[in-house]
């Protein structure tokens, strides 16, 4: 079970496009995934988040039919698949490596599930021709995927994913192999598609970025079990635990001895770096406001804004970001200067142990 109980679960009454019910599945002496229970709303997308080795991937490929788990079941829209082989559950997967075939055309390549379907060569080339146009590759038909840069052959990969019409869309870090700018527009991509056919989509990834910029729900993974499941905004503003603080948008992470110097109270917690107030000198904090002093270890500059490090005890140091055109106490400021924080009470976030 997740240790953090979920704020989000659907509240319509709906049998879920996905359930897992206390799935377990081990490698030897590797438990990959610990006796995880989850459920996914029809027209869902979700995410599941977490580090190599997390347990994502093999719930991924339980799903899927892959694999099968030591206990517990897998049910799709109501129906146990537990022992359901993959060619017989209505999912389809897209791999990070697209998995074309390069002896095919585009569109022979779409039109393959069809053409293992029986499908008529004519009706073939009509549902094919559709969907490449729902993914903008309309004229590529005719060309090789060696042809096609990664953004085009991602995208035929979800055409030929999707042109069975799956009732679940499984997504095994798809986007791992592009560059930063086409990874970003093929998030916006992939999140108009999800909405304009309403199928569910389940989105293995290790980049929180991506999860919180196109998931409804996540769930964040850690050593095979479920952190916290949660919507985007509340896992950012609310994190339940250590992990999930820190993995999800790099949150600073107080333990409970510095937490009792600092606040007086004896309790973790965690807070953003753009939560914490840089004071110029001489300024004072804001009434009620916790107030810290330390050195500054490093600066690092991203452009819009600005990263320092600044160490407030010896096993604390807490990172604090500025926007550049904030400027003020930002300027001038270099590794070793002296600097004053501070930060609003309910701006720290109380974490389980």
């Amino acid at each position: 079970m997740p240790r953090g109980m979920p704020r989000a679960e659907p509240t319509v009454d709906m049998t879920p496009a996905i359930e897992l019910r206390a799935t377990r599945r081990a490698f030897g002496s590797v438990v990959a995934l610990d006796s995880v229970s989850l459920t996914i709303a029809p027209g869902e997308f979700f995410a599941l988040l977490g580090p190599s080795g997390s347990g994502k991937t093999t719930c991924l490929r339980l799903i899927a039919g892959f694999d099968q788990p030591d206990s517990g079941a897998i049910l799709l829209d109501g129906e146990d698949v537990t022992n359901t082989p993959p060619f017989a559950r209505n999912v389809n997967t897209v791999f990070q490596d697209y998995a074309l075939f390069p002896h095919m055309t585009v569109a022979e390549n779409v039109a393959y599930g069809l053409r293992v379907r029986g499908i008529a060569r004519a009706e073939r080339a009509r549902q094919a021709g559709d969907m490449l146009d729902l993914v903008r590759l309309g004229e590529f038909g005719a060309r090789r995927p060696h042809q096609l840069s990664g953004g085009q052959r991602q995208r035929v990969a979800l055409a030929r994913a999707l042109i069975n019409r799956p009732q679940v869309l499984l997504l095994d870090e798809p986007l791992g192999a592009l560059d930063l700018k086409l990874r970003e527009e093929m998030q916006v991509e992939l999140k108009g598609l999800q909405q304009r056919l309403g199928i569910t989509f389940v989105f293995v990834t290790h980049d929180q970025g991506e999860a919180l910029s196109m998931a409804d729900r996540v769930a964040v993974f850690s050593q095979g079990r479920i952190e916290q499941l949660d919507t985007p905004r509340e896992l950012y503003n609310r994190p339940q635990t250590a992990f999930v603080a820190s993995f999800v948008g790099s949150a600073n992470v107080v333990e409970r001895a510095a937490a009792q110097k600092l606040t007086g109270h004896d309790r973790a917690f965690a807070i953003r770096p753009e939560l914490i107030d840089l004071l110029a000198a001489g300024e004072p904090a804001a009434d009620g406001y916790v107030q810290c002093a330390g050195e500054i270890v490093d600066v690092l500059y991203h452009g819009a804004s600005s990263r320092l490090r600044v160490q407030v005890d010896e096993r604390t140091t807490l990172a604090v970001a500025r926007s550049e055109s904030a400027g003020g106490a930002v300027q001038g400021l270099t590794t070793g200067a002296r600097v004053r924080l501070a930060w609003r009470p309910d701006h720290a976030v109380p974490l389980q142990d």
